[in-house]
C-alpha cells in the first residue's frame, strides 16, 4: 500500500512539474505555445490637443461656450474687448490718408515743375531769338556806320539792345535750372513719401489684425476641454483660455525592441479599450517611431558607466483607427488599451 502512495505522490509531482513547465511556457509564448500574435498593453490614444490662446491682451467681452462643447471651425469661443483695437485701426487708416494726401501733393508738385521747365524752355528760346535779332541789327549798324549812314548814337543802342539780350538769355538759362532742381528735388522726397505710404499701410494692415485676433474662434472641429477664461477677466498674449481636441485620434503602441521584427506598415491591428468595458476596435499600422522612446527622453540614459543591465528598449508604433466604426467616436486622448498585431497577415496597401 505505502508502494502505491509513493508512486501516486511521484506522478502527481511529476503531473506537477510538467503542468507548471507548460504553464511557463505559455506564459512566455516559447514553444511549443509560439504565437504570431504581437500584443502589448504598452498603449495609449492620442490625439492632437491644442491650446487656444489671444494674441492680444485685453479684458474679455464674451464667453459663448462652455466646458467640453462641441464646436466648429470659425465657431467663437471667447471675444476680448476690442475698442481700443478699433480705434487704433482708425487712427491708422487716418495716418494712411494723410501719407497718401502727402503723396498726391508730390505729383501735383512734380506736374507744376515741369510746367515751369517748359516755360524755362520757352523764354530760353523767346530769350535767343531776341539775342540773334539784336546781334544782327548791331551787324548791320556797324556797316552802316562805316559807310557814313549811321551815328555812333544808334549803334550804342543796337549794342545795348545786344547786353540785354544776353542778360535775358542767362536769366532764361538761370530760370530753367532752377526749375530742373525743383523737379528732382521732387522726385527725391517722392522716394521718401512712397516709403511713409508703405509704412501707414502696414499700420493699417496690422490694425486690422489685431482687431480680428481680438476674436478667439476654434481652428478646426473638435471638442473643448476646460474653459479658463471668464467675462470681465484681463488676459494677455499668450494665455491659455481653453484647449481643442479634433476629431482625429490614433493610437501609439510601444513594443519592445524583440518584438517589432515581423511588424509591417499596413498590417491589420487591434486594440482592447479599458474605458470601454474592453471593447475591441480595428485599426492599421501607419508607421514606426525612428528611434526608440528612451531616445527622445530629456535625460537619457549613460550606459558607458557604471555596471549595465540590459533592458529591452521600446519602439513607438502609431496606429490609425479603421473608419466605419461606432465606439471610435466615444475615444479620447490617453486612455490606455491593449493592441494586438497577427504578424501572420497580410499587409493592406494604405
Amino acid at each position: 500500500m505505502s508502494k502505491i502512495l509513493k508512486s501516486f505522490s511521484t506522478y502527481l509531482a511529476l503531473a506537477a512539474g510538467i503542468v507548471g513547465v507548460l504553464v511557463v511556457l505559455y506564459a512566455w509564448q516559447l514553444p511549443p505555445f509560439e504565437s504570431s500574435i504581437e500584443q502589448t498593453d504598452n498603449a495609449y490614444v492620442r490625439g492632437n490637443v491644442t491650446m487656444l490662446s489671444p494674441q492680444v491682451a485685453g479684458y474679455v467681452a464674451e464667453v459663448p461656450v462652455t466646458d467640453y462643447a462641441d464646436v466648429k471651425k470659425g465657431d467663437l469661443i471667447v471675444r476680448i474687448d476690442d475698442k481700443p483695437y478699433a480705434q487704433k485701426l482708425e487712427q491708422a487708416r487716418a495716418t494712411l490718408a494723410s501719407k497718401s494726401a502727402a503723396l498726391s501733393a508730390s505729383d501735383q508738385a512734380e506736374a507744376a515743375s515741369r510746367a515751369q521747365i517748359t516755360l524755362a524752355e520757352a523764354g530760353i528760346a523767346s530769350a535767343k531769338a531776341a539775342d540773334d535779332l539784336a546781334r544782327a541789327n548791331l551787324r548791320r549798324g556797324e556797316q552802316l556806320i562805316a559807310k557814313g549812314f549811321s551815328t555812333q548814337s544808334d549803334v550804342d543802342v543796337v549794342r545795348n539792345a545786344v547786353s540785354q539780350s544776353d542778360a535775358a538769355m542767362r536769366e532764361a538759362d538761370a530760370r530753367l535750372e532752377v526749375a530742373r532742381q525743383a523737379l528732382a528735388q521732387t522726385l527725391v522726397s517722392r522716394q521718401s513719401l512712397h516709403a511713409d505710404v508703405d509704412q501707414a499701410q502696414a499700420a493699417v494692415r496690422l490694425a486690422e489684425i489685431d482687431l480680428a485676433n481680438t476674436r478667439i474662434v476654434a481652428p478646426e472641429d473638435g471638442t473643448l476641454g476646460t474653459v479658463g477664461a471668464s467675462f470681465g477677466a484681463y488676459v494677455t498674449a499668450g494665455s491659455q483660455l481653453t484647449s481643442l481636441v479634433p476629431e482625429r485620434k490614433w493610437v501609439i503602441a510601444n513594443f519592445k525592441e524583440t518584438q517589432v521584427a515581423l511588424l509591417k506598415v499596413g498590417q491589420p491591428a487591434s486594440f482592447r479599450v479599458d474605458a470601454l468595458n474592453r471593447a475591441e476596435i480595428r485599426g492599421h499600422i501607419t508607421r514606426f517611431s525612428p528611434a526608440a522612446g528612451s531616445e527622445f527622453a530629456v535625460i537619457k540614459a549613460d550606459n558607458s558607466s557604471g555596471n549595465f543591465t540590459k533592458v529591452a528598449q521600446r519602439i513607438p508604433v502609431r496606429i490609425e483607427i479603421d473608419e466605419g466604426q461606432d465606439l471610435a467616436a466615444m475615444l479620447a486622448p490617453g486612455m490606455s488599451v491593449i493592441v494586438s498585431v497577427d504578424t501572420d497577415a497580410a499587409p493592406s496597401r494604405l
